[in-house]
């Protein structure tokens, strides 16, 4: 059970992640989180160097679509201006917004990696539906309400994995 929590990679920034690394594991999709994941939470748009990132991702001919729990106008308005497809209140961990990103993405699960900052949401979300999963250290310090709830439990987890040599993680020190 506590292996649905293990997430398959984790990198510092999603500006780590290259098309071409991910072409060679057959990864034909990204499904992302939005908040600290992709900007800080209360961000409203993207930075210079996401814009580039997913210029990247279109030009590698990889689909990206933002799959967030947040409400639709702050998934929106983040999205819209970027031509990326989204699904708002998703409610991760639970499979549905997954299996309709899929669908929305026309690939499959093993064509398709998910991305996030969250063990709870993102990383169990994605490895429950079988998806190829990503953790990136959280970009902002801070966190809203639910999240910060969310982070106590993670951090018991990611201590756990760390002494059993399972993951290696880091704060963001901001």
């Amino acid at each position: 059970m506590l292996k649905l929590f293990l997430p398959n990679e984790q990198v510092r920034s999603v500006l780590e992640i290259q098309p071409e690394r991910l072409k060679q594991k057959g990864i034909k999709a990204i499904i992302t989180d939005l908040d600290n994941t992709l900007v800080a939470w209360d961000r409203p748009d993207a930075t210079p160097e996401l814009l580039i990132w997913f210029q990247k991702m279109r030009e590698a001919g990889i689909k990206v679509l933002i799959v967030s729990n947040n409400n639709q106008k702050r998934v929106s308005t983040f999205s819209t201006p970027l031509d990326l497809p989204f699904i708002f209140e998703a409610r991760k961990p639970m499979g549905r917004a997954f299996r309709k990103a899929i669908k929305l993405l026309s690939v499959r699960k093993e064509e398709t990696v998910v991305i996030g900052d969250q063990l709870l949401t993102d990383v169990f979300g994605g490895n429950r539906s079988g998806i190829y999963t990503i953790l990136v250290i959280p970009i902002a310090a801070t966190d809203g309400f639910w999240t910060r709830i969310n982070r106590k439990i993670e951090r018991r987890l990611m201590t756990f994995f760390q002494r059993k040599g399972m993951i290696q993680w880091e704060e963001r020190n901001q």
